[in-house]
């Protein structure tokens, strides 16, 4: 049967888009002045030419490896662009490349001197006001060690998005573990030490796996779909995304697949980091956590485990939300869930 007029003339519309200007999806990033930068961190404030916003400041927390352009995907799917809009003062957080001279930064690196930095220097920026931080997958972990390990810090409260803190519940790993069990935990130890790390094309190709049912049917998608600009256009920002993804220095790798993976220390609330023991006990701050509900990198139960490990914490909410790993995140049904969690919950704690 043929395709209504107006379905056709979409596609025609979308297909001419990709063909002759490279794409349908605008990949323009919210407009940005640099405040604050050193080794592996750039600070952003962000900026939409309207008026002034107000209110304390939003923090967005990447995770490594994943490019900062996570909150900003794309125009009419951008977390940052929504936060800016919104009327919120809103900054970033961005590590930029990370390169082989950088295989010996553990963890500590980034709990005790990136974060810190930028958290004090957005609270500066905004007239000395307390951040509210907002982070995503390994962001969460890194925001809510830092919080704990530094409870001076002018953090006012954290939003987790997709940060598993029991690796034991992630289905992914679960056939590695006999393996890891029977070389000691050695089994990937001598090639992250030759290569510094996790290289950036690995790490692409890895988190692509994850959803691989989706690379092989998304030629088939984007035909079926052809009419629909929007879809066309998350596709397309995703693949965006993917191919900048960046590398994780060897020390870091070392420890997360030492500490995180092999011994689980996240589930039980603390983790130790060269005999500096930092617990989650110390995070004395509201926070909300948000899994996603078709996510296979960090499951619900590998998140909602945190809920039980914040005991000082005045309040800890939960909640789920469609999408995987990244869709959760900034997927097109996040602007009508995970979006508005993060207001909701923000507009209760000013």
């Amino acid at each position: 049967m043929a395709a209504p007029p107006a379905r056709l003339a979409a596609a025609t519309s979308n297909l001419l888009g990709k063909v002759l200007r490279g794409g349908v999806a605008d990949l323009r990033p919210v407009p940005r002045v640099l405040i604050d930068n050193g080794p592996n961190r750039s600070v952003y404030r962000l900026t939409s030419g309207g008026k002034a916003p107000e209110g304390p400041p939003v923090l967005l927390v990447p995770p490594l490896a994943a490019p900062a352009l996570c909150f900003d995907l794309r125009r009419g799917c951008s977390l940052a662009e929504h936060l800016v809009g919104s009327g919120r003062r809103t900054y970033l957080v961005d590590y930029g490349t990370v390169a082989f001279s950088d295989r010996r930064l553990g963890i500590e690196h980034w709990i005790e001197e990136v974060l810190p930095r930028a958290i004090r220097r957005v609270s500066e920026d905004s007239g000395g006001q307390g951040v509210h931080l907002v982070a995503w997958c390994l962001g969460g972990i890194f925001s809510l060690l830092t919080t704990a390990d530094q409870p001076e810090l002018p953090v006012e409260s954290v939003v987790t998005v997709a940060s598993p803190f029991d690796f034991t519940a992630i289905p992914l790993v679960a056939p590695f573990r006999p393996l890891v069990d029977l070389t000691g935990g050695h089994l990937l130890t001598p090639f992250y030490r030759v290569l510094g790390g996790a290289p950036s094309y690995l790490v692409s190709r890895v988190f692509r796996a994850t959803g691989l049912h989706k690379e092989i049917t998304k030629p088939l998608a984007i035909l079926k779909n052809l009419d629909d600009r929007d879809y066309l256009a998350q596709i397309e920002a995703v693949d965006h995304f993917m191919d900048n993804m960046a590398a994780y220095p060897g020390r870091t790798f070392g420890q997360l697949y030492h500490r995180f993976f092999r011994a689980n220390d996240l589930a039980e609330g603390s983790v130790d980091l060269n005999g500096r023991i930092i617990s989650l006990s110390g995070v004395k701050v509201p926070t909300l956590i948000v899994a996603g509900e078709n996510d296979t990198i960090a499951p619900r139960a590998a998140v909602e485990r945190l809920t039980g490990l914040l005991e000082n914490a005045p309040d800890v909410r939960f909640e789920t939300a469609p999408g995987g790993h990244l869709g959760v995140l900034t997927g097109r049904k996040a602007r009508g869930t995970t979006w508005r969690y993060i207001d909701d919950f923000h507009a209760e704690q000013l």
